[in-house]
């Protein structure tokens, strides 16, 4: 009889979980590769299999990926909302999804009870809040109008209005102009240096950039944003090579308008000392882009998150103009002078489109720079990056990372990935304070409430249903 031979030792093994046995097989000098597993987000386990067999989802999520990236912004000109949106005296646009006065944060009542102040239907901001509780004046969400607005998002009809363009199908998005940083109406400030700001930006800012456009030529927004992954920038939260950029472009068409050379050189300080100005042209962009993958049947692609300081809403390319909300969260990261996280307002703004498209705090690994001003380290923005892989479909060639060997930005999250992984979108932030005329307090990084993704799963999952069983 042959003695059995010794079992040949396995040249590795892949683990997952708990780590007992990884650590058994190591203490037997086998290599081991540790793989990061977790079950499905709790519930998600019949729709996740349900989505997943729908034969329309690969497809759409095809086409979703096709459109999205497709689409080329270019700015074209500015005009005011009220020209743009239809935007009637009483009326005003707002970050987020659909809010009520009742349950609106300190930061959105302040920036609306300036913007009616701005607006002239009162003298003293204060006096507004009477008028939008009993709904004399009213608002609704700035994505329902083809908008997107930075924190508060408030928009007013006198207010000067960037309009992006895709060429190929001559869609257009819109966004109010950046007023920088501390005490703006954004972050819901009101005070007589907000609103006099304001009205130089109405009589002045945007009258002369309109004239630049018009002047200069169409500027390639995409291009631009391009450039700033290359330069340090990720377009969320750092928009300095971008703010740059555009004044490169635009800047001789200002020195050569017709505006005095006060005007100009006042533009050109204020544009130069605002390293955000950049990014309320970054968010319709983005916008341009999400907007062309809507109305998908099938599609798991997620096409804006955006948050109004109390609710946290998502859209996704298979669901119509479904919103699917829960609470904001409170960013975590750095402060403003004296200010802690008690004074911070929960999330807001509409800025979350740079993620929802792949830049923001999808590509931090491009920024390492922004790492310390919203409480993070270069390995943390380098991981960030990483693990949105994990739950988009696809890379975007325009938008490389040099540091990560020029991978392509992680572009279209897919809804059935967050709730198969776990994983939820990162986003970087800037923190409002939670009392109204506060402004500024500091800025951070937040993710969306987890629950919002699989209540967006469970919609695909009845259409799914739907098709396969329609009713007689």
């Amino acid at each position: 009889m042959t003695p059995a031979l010794p079992s040949r030792p396995p040249d590795s093994v892949t683990t997952a979980g708990a780590g007992l046995f990884a650590d058994a097989l190591r203490s037997q000098a086998v290599p081991v590769s540790e793989v990061d597993w977790q079950p499905p987000m709790p519930g998600t386990a019949d729709d996740l299999a349900e989505v997943a067999g729908d034969p329309l989802r690969r497809d759409a999520n095809a086409l979703a990926v096709e459109r999205v990236l497709g689409v080329q912004a270019m700015l074209v000109g500015l005009a005011p909302a009220a020209d743009l949106l239809d935007l009637e005296r009483g009326h005003f646009l707002h970050a987020g999804p659909p809010l009520t006065w009742d349950r609106a944060s300190g930061p959105m009542r302040g920036a609306l009870m300036g913007a009616a102040a701005f607006e002239g239907i009162v003298e003293d901001p204060e006096d507004a809040a009477r008028l939008f509780a009993s709904g004399a004046l009213t608002f609704e969400p700035c994505h329902h109008r083809g908008a997107v607005g930075p924190m508060a998002g408030v928009v007013s009809p006198s207010m000067w209005m960037y309009v992006l363009e895709d060429p190929a199908s001559e869609r257009r998005t819109f966004c109010s102009l950046n007023e920088g940083l501390g005490k703006v109406l954004r972050y819901g400030a009101y005070s007589a240096e907000v609103l006099t700001r304001l009205g130089w930006m109405r009589d002045v800012l945007g009258p002369l950039l309109a004239e630049a456009v018009d002047a200069s030529g169409p500027v390639d927004a995409t291009g631009i944003l391009t450039q700033m992954l290359q330069m340090g920038d990720e377009a969320h939260n750092r928009n300095r090579a971008g703010t740059l950029m555009l004044l490169r472009d635009l800047s001789p068409a200002m020195a050569r308008s017709r505006r005095s050379a006060d005007d100009v050189a006042e533009a050109l300080t204020f544009i130069g000392g605002n390293d955000h100005f950049f990014l309320n042209i970054a968010m319709p962009a983005c916008k341009l882009a999400l907007d062309a993958a809507r109305g998908i049947d099938g599609s798991t692609m997620v096409v804006a998150m955006s948050r109004n300081g109390t609710d946290f809403g998502i859209q996704v390319a298979g669901t119509g103009d479904a919103w699917f909300t829960g609470p904001a969260q409170v960013a975590d990261g750095l402060y403003l002078g004296d200010f802690g996280p008690a004074d911070a307002n929960p999330d807001i703004g509409d800025s979350a489109i740079t993620e929802t498209a792949g830049i923001g705090g999808f590509s931090m690994a491009a920024a390492p720079a922004i790492v310390r001003f919203v409480g993070g380290t270069v390995p943390d923005a380098l991981a960030t990056t990483r693990r949105m892989h994990e739950i988009t479909l696809a890379e975007n060639p325009r938008w490389q990372i040099p540091v990560l060997d020029f991978r392509g930005a992680p572009t279209g999250i897919d809804v059935s990935l967050v709730c198969r992984t776990g994983i939820l979108p990162q986003i970087n932030t800037g923190m409002a304070g939670k009392v109204a005329g506060t402004g500024q307090v500091g800025a951070g990084l937040v993710t969306p409430p987890a629950e919002i993704f699989p209540a967006a799963l469970s919609a695909l999952a009845a259409r799914a249903r739907g098709r396969r069983s329609p009713s007689p």
